[in-house]
């Protein structure tokens, strides 16, 4: 079968080819008839594609579950016009185009491109007259989210459902395709009923930590060991503190870690402080922020910090929640509890209030971190409830069935046809190979259809500018006592991993037409890379934040407020979406999906992109943890099998934001 030519700018999943082809037909038939049911049922049953994860396997199961386990799954439903709506999204998002920047209406896009409410209804009375619970459908009627017992989901679905052990998780999942009677099979595009989802993570870390999906043998582990003499002192800004170390990159004297940037320092670095002096704070622009569950004290946490900083208290005008109630909070062990995401929440908020304070921001909570991720992202796109989206989460690689995929990337076209730009983190643990076996990029930032967000290192000096910028990749050695002195414990730089920026060649996009020419084929290979751009997410350079930190997940109950370090891709998307904020307000334009308008730019004046590159000489911090007292060295720039390099790479893309690259994009 030949392959069909993608539209400009659009990109597939290779192994959904005979799906997507079926989506675009009239027919709408979903794939081969399976023998899945009794022998009087199976001709009119229809398997669902592609609606399986490839972990579940005979190898890893790990027996039946109990019929009466609580289980989440969610249908998709193809969109009327795939083709049209890939193209409308495209055209609205290309310099050039006659309906560049031109986007629908949401309700347009809807009454255009969304499945039908009739189709929706038919698929959710289905689902309820066999037992399950409908938990939400968006207003676009893109899927519907249910829950059940594992015995009458698995009987609704025609398969059964076992545990099986995956990233050092037992997750349930199908053990055979998941079917549907013809008549049902033929609306919808998939289905997913599998725990991977709930792998779903906020891509924060904080220092001594290392990465939430980290495998036991990458765990920050300590010698045991006296105390030496280094106790590095935090600094408030770069250089202000030095601490004498083993001799290291020819020199025993060293910078010390970050004690945490504060609003103004970021501002400055991002060249938007002076802009914040004249008025242009990013007013009339909405930042939507998705997480999962939602933080009891966010506003309380936000104004104490902000007034402890000498920065303005959140208002009606600029911060607005839409979050479910605790009652709603579902499979919460999973998705690493309120508690889990309380910080993510926190640092997300506090970011984007630093570097557009008067922008609105408007938190959108999920009731757990799988299909409620969905149902908050429909809610922004459904109403219009914003103009640009930081969504700082993302899936373990892009190791999730296919049609849930599929079924993320229909609300990015979505988004993008809206004129909505999405920000997506591009993750915390390099290439994952380290958890998954093999080198793949974190989805969601790696969908064609979103701005993925790298990260950097950096140095704020005294004055408010950049001393040093490097990408992000973290490895630790820790600096012990010997009979011949302070020793290093391992051979520089060392072997405890603390982290580095996600990206690489995805495994299902094929390149999208913005990134020809740009990305070297040796990277892409005929393959979307991510990330498109980077900012700030090392913790050792982290941003400082406010917190009461939730100590009963059960009853929400919270401890006293405390200041804590953050980093991680979480801290730039928020960064990058809050500086667009600021360069649409001070442009008068709305950028929408950036992509192909970012790289039209950097084929115009790659310069004015700030390109990060291996440093001339190794750059290296002194850390002491409070928790321990132990001391460490930190070598900045070592991020798995990402290196940066001169022009575009998979730890920073294109380069780090600033206001001014940004301004031309915005003005393209």
């Amino acid at each position: 079968m030949q392959r069909r030519q993608p539209t400009p700018g659009r990109t597939e999943p290779q192994r959904t080819r005979t799906a997507l082809v079926a989506i675009a037909t009239a027919a709408c038939t979903i794939g081969a008839v399976a023998m899945t049911a009794g022998p009087a049922d199976a001709a009119t049953r229809h398997t669902l594609p592609d609606s399986t994860p490839a972990w579940a396997t005979s190898a890893n199961d790990a027996g039946a579950v109990a019929a009466s386990t609580d289980v989440e799954g969610e249908v998709y439903l193809p969109l009327r016009d795939q083709r049209g709506a890939e193209a409308l999204a495209t055209a609205v998002s290309t310099p050039g185009n006659a309906r560049y920047r031109k986007p629908l209406s949401p309700s347009a896009w809807i009454a255009e491109y969304a499945p039908t409410r009739a189709s929706a209804d038919e698929v959710t009375g289905y689902l309820r007259a066999q037992g399950l619970t409908i938990t939400a459908v968006p207003a676009s009627h893109e899927f519907v989210v249910f829950r059940g017992p594992a015995s009458v989901v698995g009987s609704v679905l025609g398969t059964s459902l076992h545990s099986y052990r995956h990233a050092g998780k037992t997750l349930v999942a199908p053990t055979s395709a998941p079917s549907l009677p013809s008549s049902i099979a033929g609306l919808v595009s998939g289905v997913t009923v599998d725990q991977g989802r709930l792998l779903t993570h906020p891509e924060l870390v904080q220092q001594g930590e290392t990465p939430a999906t980290s495998t036991p043998a990458r765990t920050l582990r300590e010698q045991a060991t006296g105390p030496t003499g280094i106790q590095a002192k935090c600094s408030a800004y770069d250089g202000q503190n030095t601490a004498t170390v083993p001799a290291a990159y020819g020199t025993t004297t060293v910078r010390t870690f970050a004690c945490g940037y504060v609003p103004k320092q970021i501002r400055s670095a991002y060249g938007v402080d002076a802009l914040a002096a004249k008025g242009v704070r990013g007013q009339g622009q909405t930042v939507a922020i998705i997480d999962a569950y939602a933080s009891p004290t966010i506003v309380h946490d936000t104004d104490t910090y902000s007034a402890r900083n000498g920065e303005p208290g959140l208002t009606s005008a600029t911060f607005q929640q839409k979050i479910p109630s605790p009652s709603q909070f579902t499979d919460q062990v999973l998705c690493q509890q309120p508690s889990g995401w309380q910080g993510e929440e926190t640092l997300d908020v506090q970011s984007v209030h630093a570097v557009a304070p008067a922008a609105k921001i408007l938190y959108v909570g999920g009731t757990n971190c799988g299909g409620g991720l969905d149902v908050a992202m429909s809610k922004v796109l459904d109403q219009g409830l914003a103009n640009l989206v930081s969504n700082s989460y993302g899936d373990v690689g892009e190791n999730v069935p296919l049609s849930a995929i599929r079924g993320q990337e229909n609300l990015h076209v979505q988004a993008a046809g809206e004129g909505i730009g999405l920000y997506f983190s591009s993750g915390d643990d390099g290439d994952e190979s380290a958890a998954l076996g093999s080198a793949q990029p974190d989805f969601p930032a790696s969908s064609p259809w979103v701005t993925a967000v790298g990260g950097t290192s950096l140095g704020i000096g005294a004055d408010g500018r950049k001393t040093f910028e490097t990408g992000w990749g973290d490895v630790l050695d820790q600096i012990v006592s010997s009979d011949r002195g302070d020793v290093y414990a391992a051979p520089l730089p060392g072997d405890l991993v603390g982290g580095g920026a996600g990206g690489g060649r995805s495994t299902l996009f094929d390149q999208p037409a913005y990134q020809k020419g740009v990305v070297p084929s040796s990277l892409a290979n005929g393959k979307r890379v991510s990330p498109d751009l980077a900012a700030l997410a090392d913790p050792y350079t982290g941003f400082a934040i406010g917190i009461r930190p939730i100590t009963d997940d059960s009853t929400l109950a919270t401890g006293d407020y405390v200041d804590e370090t953050y980093g991680g891709t979480s801290l730039a998307s928020p960064l990058t979406a809050a500086l667009m904020a600021i360069v649409q307000q001070s442009t008068h334009t709305r950028l929408g999906f950036a992509n192909p308008t970012i790289y039209a730019t950097h084929r115009a004046v790659p310069k004015a992109f700030v390109d990060v590159v291996p440093p001339r000489s190794p750059i290296a911090l002194a850390y002491t943890s409070a928790t321990s007292g132990k001391d460490y060295l930190v070598t900045l720039d070592h991020d798995t099998s990402l290196t940066t390099a001169k022009g575009y790479d998979d730890v920073t893309g294109l380069g780090a934001v600033s206001f001014t690259a940004l301004s031309q994009v915005a003005r393209r």
